[in-house]
Protein backbone atom coordinates (compact mmCIF):
# COMPACT_ATOMS: atom_id res chain seq x y z
CA UNK A 1 0.00 0.00 0.00
CA UNK A 2 1.28 3.46 -0.69
CA UNK A 3 2.85 5.15 2.79
CA UNK A 4 1.44 8.14 2.71
CA UNK A 5 -1.92 6.69 1.68
CA UNK A 6 -2.23 4.49 4.32
CA UNK A 7 -1.42 7.20 6.98
CA UNK A 8 -4.55 9.18 5.93
CA UNK A 9 -6.92 6.04 5.69
CA UNK A 10 -5.29 5.02 9.35
CA UNK A 11 -6.52 7.90 10.36
CA UNK A 12 -9.75 8.20 8.64
CA UNK A 13 -10.59 4.98 10.98
CA UNK A 14 -9.56 2.09 8.79
CA UNK A 15 -9.09 -1.19 10.35
CA UNK A 16 -6.12 -2.49 7.90
CA UNK A 17 -5.73 -6.39 6.99
CA UNK A 18 -2.81 -8.02 5.18
CA UNK A 19 -3.17 -5.74 1.30
CA UNK A 20 -5.49 -2.99 2.14
CA UNK A 21 -8.74 -2.21 4.81
CA UNK A 22 -10.78 -4.40 6.04
CA UNK A 23 -13.47 -2.17 7.26
CA UNK A 24 -13.87 1.03 8.81
CA UNK A 25 -15.45 -0.43 12.35
CA UNK A 26 -18.60 -1.10 11.08
CA UNK A 27 -18.96 -4.43 9.02
CA UNK A 28 -22.63 -5.14 8.88
CA UNK A 29 -23.51 -1.56 7.92
CA UNK A 30 -20.93 -0.88 5.42
CA UNK A 31 -22.19 -4.12 3.27
CA UNK A 32 -25.83 -2.92 3.57
CA UNK A 33 -24.56 0.87 2.60
CA UNK A 34 -22.70 -0.71 -0.15
CA UNK A 35 -26.29 -1.98 -1.70
CA UNK A 36 -28.54 0.98 -0.57
CA UNK A 37 -26.05 4.32 -1.20
CA UNK A 38 -23.50 6.39 -1.57
CA UNK A 39 -20.14 4.75 -0.35
CA UNK A 40 -16.19 5.31 -1.01
CA UNK A 41 -13.44 2.39 -0.62
CA UNK A 42 -9.68 1.81 -0.37
CA UNK A 43 -8.57 -0.45 -3.23
CA UNK A 44 -5.33 -1.27 -2.09
CA UNK A 45 -6.04 -4.55 -2.07
CA UNK A 46 -5.87 -4.43 -5.90
CA UNK A 47 -2.34 -4.34 -7.17
CA UNK A 48 -0.83 -2.35 -10.46
CA UNK A 49 1.25 -3.57 -13.36
CA UNK A 50 2.69 -0.64 -15.40
CA UNK A 51 4.23 -0.91 -19.05
CA UNK A 52 6.06 1.82 -20.62
CA UNK A 53 7.41 2.13 -23.92
CA UNK A 54 6.92 2.89 -27.46
CA UNK A 55 6.06 -0.43 -27.86
CA UNK A 56 4.30 -1.32 -24.35
CA UNK A 57 0.68 -1.53 -26.91
CA UNK A 58 2.05 -3.88 -29.21
CA UNK A 59 3.71 -5.84 -26.58
CA UNK A 60 0.20 -6.11 -24.43
CA UNK A 61 -1.44 -6.88 -27.97
CA UNK A 62 0.40 -10.03 -28.23
CA UNK A 63 -0.50 -11.05 -24.66
CA UNK A 64 -3.92 -10.46 -23.95
CA UNK A 65 -7.39 -11.32 -24.99
CA UNK A 66 -8.54 -7.53 -25.23
CA UNK A 67 -7.86 -4.98 -28.48
CA UNK A 68 -5.46 -3.06 -27.15
CA UNK A 69 -6.46 -0.59 -29.96
CA UNK A 70 -9.78 0.16 -28.43
CA UNK A 71 -7.95 0.98 -25.05
CA UNK A 72 -7.84 4.87 -25.27
CA UNK A 73 -7.08 7.74 -22.92
CA UNK A 74 -10.53 7.64 -22.89
CA UNK A 75 -11.43 4.25 -22.53
CA UNK A 76 -10.52 1.27 -20.16
CA UNK A 77 -10.90 -2.43 -21.43
CA UNK A 78 -11.68 -6.07 -18.93
CA UNK A 79 -9.12 -8.88 -20.47
CA UNK A 80 -7.38 -12.25 -19.53
CA UNK A 81 -3.94 -12.66 -19.70
CA UNK A 82 -3.63 -16.53 -21.16
CA UNK A 83 -0.85 -19.20 -20.98
CA UNK A 84 -0.62 -21.11 -24.18
CA UNK A 85 -3.37 -23.63 -23.37
CA UNK A 86 -5.55 -20.86 -23.29
CA UNK A 87 -6.06 -20.60 -19.74
CA UNK A 88 -6.99 -17.42 -17.34
CA UNK A 89 -3.69 -16.61 -15.48
CA UNK A 90 -5.26 -13.48 -14.73
CA UNK A 91 -8.55 -11.16 -15.61
CA UNK A 92 -7.04 -7.25 -15.55
CA UNK A 93 -8.39 -4.18 -16.05
CA UNK A 94 -6.31 -2.04 -18.19
CA UNK A 95 -6.10 1.64 -18.67
CA UNK A 96 -4.27 4.12 -19.79
CA UNK A 97 -2.72 7.08 -17.95
CA UNK A 98 -0.56 9.96 -18.92
CA UNK A 99 2.14 7.67 -21.09
CA UNK A 100 2.03 4.80 -20.13
CA UNK A 101 -0.71 1.27 -19.83
CA UNK A 102 -2.08 0.06 -16.59
CA UNK A 103 -2.87 -3.10 -15.44
CA UNK A 104 -4.88 -3.58 -12.40
CA UNK A 105 -5.23 -7.18 -10.82
CA UNK A 106 -5.49 -8.62 -7.53
CA UNK A 107 -2.76 -7.87 -5.96
CA UNK A 108 -1.65 -11.35 -4.86
CA UNK A 109 -1.36 -11.97 -8.70
CA UNK A 110 0.80 -8.72 -9.77
CA UNK A 111 4.63 -10.75 -8.68
CA UNK A 112 3.73 -13.67 -10.93
CA UNK A 113 1.96 -11.96 -13.78
CA UNK A 114 4.85 -9.94 -13.96
CA UNK A 115 7.84 -12.15 -13.76
CA UNK A 116 6.09 -14.02 -16.73
CA UNK A 117 4.89 -11.13 -19.00
CA UNK A 118 9.27 -10.34 -18.07
CA UNK A 119 10.06 -13.72 -20.24
CA UNK A 120 8.01 -12.33 -23.39
CA UNK A 121 9.64 -9.19 -23.66
CA UNK A 122 12.52 -9.80 -25.53
CA UNK A 123 13.64 -7.10 -28.01
CA UNK A 124 9.86 -5.52 -27.36
CA UNK A 125 10.92 -1.56 -26.20
CA UNK A 126 8.94 -1.64 -23.22
CA UNK A 127 9.41 -1.76 -19.50
CA UNK A 128 7.35 -3.62 -16.70
CA UNK A 129 7.13 -2.57 -13.28
CA UNK A 130 5.07 -3.44 -10.17
CA UNK A 131 3.43 0.14 -9.38
CA UNK A 132 1.17 -1.10 -6.76
CA UNK A 133 2.49 0.83 -4.04
CA UNK A 134 3.31 3.96 -6.49
CA UNK A 135 -0.27 5.21 -7.28
CA UNK A 136 -3.31 5.44 -4.09
CA UNK A 137 -6.77 3.88 -5.41
CA UNK A 138 -9.90 4.25 -4.17
CA UNK A 139 -14.09 3.43 -5.76
CA UNK A 140 -16.94 5.43 -5.16
CA UNK A 141 -20.12 3.67 -5.75
CA UNK A 142 -23.76 4.86 -5.24
CA UNK A 143 -26.96 6.27 -7.32
CA UNK A 144 -25.58 9.78 -6.63
CA UNK A 145 -21.57 8.75 -6.89
CA UNK A 146 -21.22 10.49 -10.38
CA UNK A 147 -23.23 13.89 -9.17
CA UNK A 148 -20.44 13.89 -5.60
CA UNK A 149 -17.62 13.35 -7.99
CA UNK A 150 -18.41 15.62 -10.18
CA UNK A 151 -18.92 18.21 -7.69
CA UNK A 152 -14.89 17.87 -7.03
CA UNK A 153 -13.87 16.82 -10.19
CA UNK A 154 -15.18 18.29 -13.61
CA UNK A 155 -18.51 18.02 -15.23
CA UNK A 156 -17.41 15.97 -17.82
CA UNK A 157 -17.57 12.91 -14.82
CA UNK A 158 -21.15 13.26 -14.16
CA UNK A 159 -22.29 12.35 -17.97
CA UNK A 160 -19.34 8.82 -18.41
CA UNK A 161 -20.67 6.15 -19.99
CA UNK A 162 -19.50 2.76 -18.66
CA UNK A 163 -16.08 1.84 -19.42
CA UNK A 164 -14.80 5.32 -19.96
CA UNK A 165 -12.20 7.21 -18.45
CA UNK A 166 -11.64 10.60 -17.76
CA UNK A 167 -8.63 12.56 -15.89
CA UNK A 168 -9.20 15.11 -13.58
CA UNK A 169 -6.91 17.04 -10.89
CA UNK A 170 -4.09 14.58 -11.66
CA UNK A 171 -6.51 11.80 -10.48
CA UNK A 172 -7.18 8.80 -13.72
CA UNK A 173 -11.62 7.80 -12.87
CA UNK A 174 -12.79 4.74 -14.31
CA UNK A 175 -16.61 4.27 -15.14
CA UNK A 176 -17.28 0.48 -13.81
CA UNK A 177 -20.38 -1.36 -15.19
CA UNK A 178 -22.94 -2.66 -13.43
CA UNK A 179 -26.54 -2.28 -12.01
CA UNK A 180 -24.57 0.46 -9.24
CA UNK A 181 -22.85 3.07 -10.84
CA UNK A 182 -19.18 2.82 -9.58
CA UNK A 183 -15.68 4.37 -10.27
CA UNK A 184 -12.53 3.91 -9.82
CA UNK A 185 -9.90 6.76 -8.99
CA UNK A 186 -6.30 6.21 -9.12
CA UNK A 187 -3.77 8.95 -8.71
CA UNK A 188 -1.02 10.07 -6.16
CA UNK A 189 -1.65 10.00 -2.45
CA UNK A 190 -2.45 13.52 -2.00
CA UNK A 191 -4.70 14.03 -4.96
CA UNK A 192 -7.35 11.04 -3.87
CA UNK A 193 -6.72 12.31 -0.13
CA UNK A 194 -8.47 16.05 -1.42
CA UNK A 195 -11.26 13.84 -3.35
CA UNK A 196 -11.93 11.45 -0.38
CA UNK A 197 -12.05 14.30 2.06
CA UNK A 198 -14.35 15.94 -0.32
CA UNK A 199 -16.66 12.68 -0.50
CA UNK A 200 -16.57 12.70 3.22
CA UNK A 201 -19.47 13.99 4.51
CA UNK A 202 -22.15 12.46 1.72
CA UNK A 203 -20.61 8.77 1.62
CA UNK A 204 -20.23 5.55 4.05
CA UNK A 205 -16.47 4.21 3.81
CA UNK A 206 -16.19 0.95 3.33
CA UNK A 207 -13.98 -1.74 3.53
CA UNK A 208 -12.61 -4.74 0.36
CA UNK A 209 -16.05 -7.16 1.10
CA UNK A 210 -18.49 -4.70 0.66
CA UNK A 211 -16.53 -3.96 -2.76
CA UNK A 212 -16.06 -7.06 -3.71
CA UNK A 213 -19.59 -7.85 -3.33
CA UNK A 214 -20.17 -4.82 -5.56
CA UNK A 215 -18.28 -6.74 -8.62
CA UNK A 216 -19.63 -10.18 -8.23
CA UNK A 217 -23.27 -8.32 -8.57
CA UNK A 218 -21.74 -6.69 -11.46
CA UNK A 219 -20.94 -10.17 -12.99
CA UNK A 220 -17.14 -8.97 -13.25
CA UNK A 221 -15.14 -12.12 -13.58
CA UNK A 222 -11.57 -12.38 -11.37
CA UNK A 223 -9.08 -14.87 -11.37
CA UNK A 224 -7.27 -15.35 -8.16
CA UNK A 225 -4.39 -17.54 -7.01
CA UNK A 226 -6.94 -20.27 -6.52
CA UNK A 227 -8.31 -20.12 -9.88
CA UNK A 228 -5.09 -19.88 -11.75
CA UNK A 229 -5.28 -21.72 -15.26
CA UNK A 230 -8.74 -22.25 -14.46
CA UNK A 231 -10.89 -21.20 -16.81
CA UNK A 232 -10.98 -20.28 -20.75
CA UNK A 233 -12.14 -16.63 -21.10
CA UNK A 234 -15.27 -17.44 -22.02
CA UNK A 235 -16.48 -19.34 -19.48
CA UNK A 236 -15.43 -16.14 -17.41
CA UNK A 237 -18.13 -14.41 -19.79
CA UNK A 238 -15.46 -12.48 -21.33
CA UNK A 239 -16.96 -12.37 -24.85
CA UNK A 240 -19.82 -10.38 -23.32
CA UNK A 241 -17.93 -7.81 -21.93
CA UNK A 242 -15.45 -6.93 -24.51
CA UNK A 243 -13.32 -8.68 -23.03
CA UNK A 244 -11.78 -10.72 -25.97
CA UNK A 245 -11.09 -8.89 -29.68
CA UNK A 246 -11.72 -11.92 -32.20
CA UNK A 247 -10.38 -9.76 -34.88
CA UNK A 248 -7.20 -8.81 -33.70
CA UNK A 249 -5.00 -11.20 -34.44
CA UNK A 250 -2.53 -13.67 -31.96
CA UNK A 251 -1.89 -13.44 -28.59
CA UNK A 252 -1.23 -16.04 -26.06
CA UNK A 253 -3.67 -18.42 -26.06
CA UNK A 254 -5.44 -17.52 -29.05
CA UNK A 255 -5.88 -20.94 -31.07
CA UNK A 256 -7.91 -22.15 -28.31
CA UNK A 257 -9.63 -18.97 -27.56
CA UNK A 258 -10.60 -18.63 -30.74
CA UNK A 259 -11.25 -22.20 -31.20
CA UNK A 260 -13.78 -22.54 -28.48
CA UNK A 261 -15.30 -19.12 -30.15
CA UNK A 262 -15.75 -19.95 -33.21
CA UNK A 263 -16.27 -24.49 -33.32
CA UNK A 264 -19.22 -23.77 -30.45
CA UNK A 265 -18.29 -25.98 -27.48
CA UNK A 266 -18.33 -23.77 -25.04
CA UNK A 267 -19.92 -25.90 -22.01
CA UNK A 268 -19.65 -23.75 -19.22
CA UNK A 269 -20.06 -19.96 -17.97
CA UNK A 270 -20.39 -17.76 -15.12
CA UNK A 271 -23.42 -17.68 -13.46
CA UNK A 272 -24.55 -15.57 -10.07
CA UNK A 273 -25.98 -17.31 -7.47
CA UNK A 274 -26.78 -16.87 -3.66
CA UNK A 275 -26.16 -19.83 -1.37
CA UNK A 276 -26.96 -20.62 2.47
CA UNK A 277 -23.35 -21.70 3.50
CA UNK A 278 -22.40 -22.49 7.51
CA UNK A 279 -18.77 -21.41 5.69
CA UNK A 280 -17.43 -18.36 3.57
CA UNK A 281 -17.16 -20.24 0.49
CA UNK A 282 -14.27 -19.19 -1.58
CA UNK A 283 -12.91 -18.74 -5.02
CA UNK A 284 -11.91 -22.44 -6.30
CA UNK A 285 -14.36 -24.36 -3.86
CA UNK A 286 -16.33 -27.12 -6.39
CA UNK A 287 -19.83 -27.70 -7.41
CA UNK A 288 -21.69 -30.61 -7.76
CA UNK A 289 -24.94 -31.69 -9.21
CA UNK A 290 -27.06 -34.72 -8.12
CA UNK A 291 -27.65 -35.10 -12.02
CA UNK A 292 -23.49 -35.50 -12.67
CA UNK A 293 -21.47 -38.43 -12.51
CA UNK A 294 -20.77 -38.99 -8.52
CA UNK A 295 -17.42 -37.64 -7.70
CA UNK A 296 -17.68 -35.54 -11.32
CA UNK A 297 -17.13 -31.88 -10.41
CA UNK A 298 -19.89 -29.38 -12.15
CA UNK A 299 -17.93 -26.29 -11.68
CA UNK A 300 -16.41 -24.25 -9.39
CA UNK A 301 -16.53 -20.85 -7.62
CA UNK A 302 -15.25 -17.90 -9.45
CA UNK A 303 -15.57 -15.36 -6.69
CA UNK A 304 -17.48 -15.13 -3.27
CA UNK A 305 -18.77 -12.69 -0.97
CA UNK A 306 -21.17 -12.15 2.18
CA UNK A 307 -24.44 -10.63 1.44
CA UNK A 308 -26.19 -8.60 3.77
CA UNK A 309 -29.17 -10.32 3.21
CA UNK A 310 -28.04 -13.28 4.30
CA UNK A 311 -25.88 -16.15 2.81
CA UNK A 312 -23.21 -15.31 0.01
CA UNK A 313 -23.40 -13.95 -3.34
CA UNK A 314 -20.95 -15.82 -5.82
CA UNK A 315 -19.79 -16.29 -8.83
CA UNK A 316 -19.76 -19.30 -10.37
CA UNK A 317 -18.18 -21.21 -13.32
CA UNK A 318 -20.40 -24.54 -14.01
CA UNK A 319 -21.49 -26.75 -16.84
CA UNK A 320 -24.75 -24.79 -18.66
CA UNK A 321 -27.12 -28.12 -18.75
CA UNK A 322 -26.50 -28.60 -15.04
CA UNK A 323 -26.55 -25.04 -14.09
CA UNK A 324 -29.82 -23.84 -15.87
CA UNK A 325 -31.16 -27.41 -13.99
CA UNK A 326 -30.52 -25.40 -10.55
CA UNK A 327 -28.82 -28.37 -9.10
CA UNK A 328 -25.77 -27.11 -8.17
CA UNK A 329 -24.47 -27.50 -5.09
CA UNK A 330 -21.42 -26.43 -3.30
CA UNK A 331 -18.75 -28.95 -1.36
CA UNK A 332 -19.96 -32.21 -2.16
CA UNK A 333 -24.06 -33.68 -3.72
CA UNK A 334 -26.52 -32.33 -1.12
CA UNK A 335 -24.54 -29.58 -0.08
CA UNK A 336 -25.78 -26.00 -0.19
CA UNK A 337 -27.56 -25.41 -3.27
CA UNK A 338 -26.76 -22.45 -5.55
CA UNK A 339 -29.84 -19.79 -6.17
CA UNK A 340 -29.20 -18.41 -9.76
CA UNK A 341 -29.66 -14.90 -10.15
CA UNK A 342 -30.09 -13.00 -13.47
CA UNK A 343 -26.74 -11.40 -14.60
CA UNK A 344 -26.87 -7.30 -15.69
CA UNK A 345 -25.97 -8.37 -18.97
CA UNK A 346 -27.14 -11.16 -21.15
CA UNK A 347 -26.03 -14.58 -22.38
CA UNK A 348 -25.19 -14.87 -26.14
CA UNK A 349 -28.15 -16.29 -28.45
CA UNK A 350 -25.85 -18.69 -29.56
CA UNK A 351 -24.92 -20.06 -26.89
Amino acid sequence: MNAEWRVFLERAGAVLATDGVANFGRADLESRAALSGEVCCDLSQRGLIVARGPDSESFLQGQLTCDLRQATPQRSLLGAYCSPKGRALACPQVFRREDAHYLELPRALVAPTLARLRKYVLRAKTALEDASDSLARMGVAGPAAARLLAEHASAEVAAMLEGEVRDSHGVTVLRLPGPTPRFQLHGPAPELTAFWNALAPNVTPIGAGPWRLLDILAGTPAVYPETVEAFVPQMLNLQLLDGIGFQKGCYTGQEIVARTHYLGKLKRRMYLARVDSPTPPHPGDALFSVHADPGQSAGQLADAAWHPDGGYAVLAVAMIELAERGTLQLGAVGGPTLRLEPLPYRFEAAA
